[in-house]
């Protein structure tokens, strides 16, 4: 068994159980988040069994899907996203978690292509109000929920979240309910949600907890990252 391989394991074991101890009875899915990693190492981890990859960096990524294209993988779009990189995005990615404003979800819908599925999304929450973090606050997801909900090549599926960065897990779980509070306000308000993208490789076991259904795993899976790409 490769390192990846093991880790992979170790990382989905922990999932299985804090699952299982969840008071939301939900189904986790892992989403290998694999920016500055090789091709190499995205295959490796596929012949491991994992299939749902995510990437932040947009060349880097398509670079990574032209030497992949032998392999059946859901690629996930989490990184911010500007205006001028919504067309590759919306005609290389099954997902893109990381939507805040409409402006992006407009270009998105409107470079979808016609052959392919909707464009599954989730709104990017800012509830750590950290200026230097993207994301919509709280107070405007109603509104740009309704708006994204008119356009047809876009699936609103939920919510993700980066709280701000902390080892003390009480303050992990008040972030994570914090988000969690916004999608059941949203839910409340009639929009038909299923997903809650929260929890890293530090922080995703209290995530879970709080009814997570993606948890974004990088540095448990492969190691400490390269430097980064730059696009």
């Amino acid at each position: 068994m490769t390192i990846i391989a093991y880790r992979l394991q170790e990382v989905i074991a922990a999932i299985q159980h804090a699952q299982d101890a969840s008071p939301f009875k939900q189904q986790v899915k892992l989403v290998a988040v694999s920016k500055a990693q090789t091709a190499d190492a995205v295959r490796e981890a596929y012949q491991a069994g994992q299939t749902i990859f995510g990437e932040n960096y947009l060349q880097e990524a398509l670079d990574k899907q032209q030497l992949l294209t032998d392999l059946n993988i859901e690629w996930h779009f989490i990184g911010p996203i500007q205006s001028n990189k919504t067309q590759p995005i919306s005609q290389n990615f099954d997902w893109v978690h990381s939507v805040d404003r409409l402006k992006i979800a407009q270009r998105l819908n409107d470079a979808r292509p016609a052959d392919l599925a909707p464009l599954q999304i989730c709104l990017q929450v800012n509830v750590s109000n950290e200026d230097s973090k993207s994301g919509v606050a709280p107070a405007d997801l109603a509104a740009l929920a309704s708006e994204i909900k008119k356009l047809p090549k876009l699936t609103l599926r939920g919510l993700m979240a980066i709280p701000a960065p902390s080892k003390d897990v009480t303050q992990q779980t008040a972030q994570f309910k914090q988000v969690r509070q916004c999608y059941d306000a949203l839910l409340a308000q009639g929009f038909a949600l299923d997903t809650l993208s929260i929890g890293m490789s530090d922080d995703y076991l209290p995530a879970i907890a709080q009814g997570a259904t993606f948890v974004r795993i990088g540095s448990a899976i492969f190691g400490a990252r390269p430097a980064k790409v730059l696009n």
